[in-house]
């Protein structure tokens, strides 16, 4: 599965549209002044960049922005302030708990990725266009998260992702750091990536082992109304190999959040159908 994003410069005029558009330089340079003339032909390609880059919006999906123009005005915005390198750990001068991340900042929990990185796109929502996930790897990182909250109910939930409005996300019911409600993590249905918090140091780890990216808004300051300085995006699985990497950055964004050690083993089986009956998924 994968995303159809074009470029904003790109504009492709029909016959009749390249004779009208023709037509009309050769008029307003008669009736107008020439500098004016010049403005107007400067200012044409806008509504057609803004209209692509619209489409670009829509065809991301649905996440954490309604997908209307005023949405798009809202991202368009908050572009300005966005991150222009995501692959840089973010630095911390103020104390943080706990001191040291899940891995006690090792940097040899985390083999490195095979390959380049995917590409991505958007901000809310961001999502990978390329290289997409397994949809079985997707299940049963899906049927994990559900089974490590039978096994844990008192520490943790499955729910509706609270930054994206939508989607299934892990959460923990004592949150020791502040996220959305306590989100440890979320998975996209489209794209089968995800998002998650994690400790400065393992973020750092999973960043430089080319696993994932900070969220373009994850910068801190008047920032943190969006997503959280430790917000990152973890590119989809694409084999059993990734997902059993997946789930121990998983248990390092748990730790961040909740405070707990834990392990999220990666399952076919869902603890739910066998105890409780089939979680009903949103999808």
């Amino acid at each position: 599965m994968s995303m159809t994003q074009h470029s904003i410069l790109q504009i492709t005029l029909t016959g009749p549209s390249l004779i009208s558009a023709i037509l009309a330089i050769i008029i307003s340079i008669q009736v107008l002044q020439p500098s004016l003339t010049c403005t107007l032909l400067a200012l044409a390609p806008l509504p057609f960049i803004i209209y692509n880059d619209y489409e670009n919006f829509l065809n991301l999906g649905p996440g954490g922005t309604p997908s209307t123009f005023l949405g798009y005005l809202k991202i368009a915005y908050l572009r300005l302030f966005a991150l222009s390198d995501p692959y840089t750990p973010a630095t911390f001068s103020e104390k943080i708990y706990p001191v040291t991340g899940y891995y006690q900042r090792a940097h040899t929990w985390l083999p490195e990725r095979t390959g380049p990185r995917p590409k991505i796109a958007g901000i809310a929502p961001q999502r990978q266009l390329d290289q997409p996930g397994c949809a079985q790897m997707y299940k049963m990182l899906r049927t994990s998260l559900e089974n490590l909250v039978v096994r844990h109910p008192n520490s943790f939930r499955v729910g509706t992702s609270c930054f994206e409005k939508k989607g299934l996300a892990l959460f923990a019911r004592d949150p020791i750091n502040p996220t959305c409600r306590g989100e440890i993590c979320h998975v996209h249905h489209s794209d089968r990536s995800m998002h998650m918090n994690l400790h400065p140091d393992d973020a750092k780890v999973v960043l430089e082992k080319g696993w994932g990216e900070r969220h373009p808004l994850a910068r801190g300051g008047w920032m943190k109304q969006y997503v959280p300085r430790e917000f990152i995006m973890v590119y989809a699985p694409r084999d059993r190999t990734e997902l059993d990497v997946v789930c121990r950055i998983i248990e390092a964004a748990g730790f961040w959040v909740s405070g707990e050690q834990f392990e999220v083993k990666a399952e076919k089986d869902s603890l739910l159908e066998r105890d409780t009956g089939s979680y009903a998924t949103e999808h």
